[in-house]
């Protein structure tokens, strides 16, 4: 017989399963629009950074949406995009681009599914991947 307390748990994992697969689908395909889109480029350039800012934070989304579904990788992944997305934000701000709401969600995201997966290898005691 399953306990309450078994069948919370089990929809607690499969909604953070579902995130985690949700943002590196999402990502995934933002980061390729991003790099690839038609008008990607001439937008980037209207902001006067430098292409390569681009190329970096679009093939860093592009590694950690990969390792975000990679089910041993998760935790890299997870932490690569926070970082990304907190330099993204970072980068608007000064900038004077003040749009970065879904940047904060998909920071805060990232940070829970990297986190679940810290908390779940510390809890059964396996090493990082």
């Amino acid at each position: 017989m399953i306990t309450a307390h078994e069948k919370a748990a089990y929809r607690f994992t499969f909604a953070l399963t579902a995130l985690q697969w949700s943002l590196g689908i999402v990502i995934l395909i933002e980061a390729a629009l991003f790099l690839f889109g038609p008008e990607s480029r001439h937008d980037f350039a209207s902001t006067h950074m430098p292409n390569a800012i681009r190329m970096i934070l679009g093939w860093g989304e592009i590694v950690g949406a990969l390792l975000l579904l990679v089910p041993r990788t998760v935790s890299r992944g997870g932490w690569l995009l926070l970082t990304l997305f907190l330099f993204a934000i970072v980068l608007h701000l000064l900038h004077g681009i003040s749009n970065v709401g879904s940047l904060v969600i998909y920071s805060a995201a990232a940070w829970v599914v990297a986190s679940k997966e810290s908390v779940k290898r510390r809890s059964t005691g396996v090493s990082g991947a």
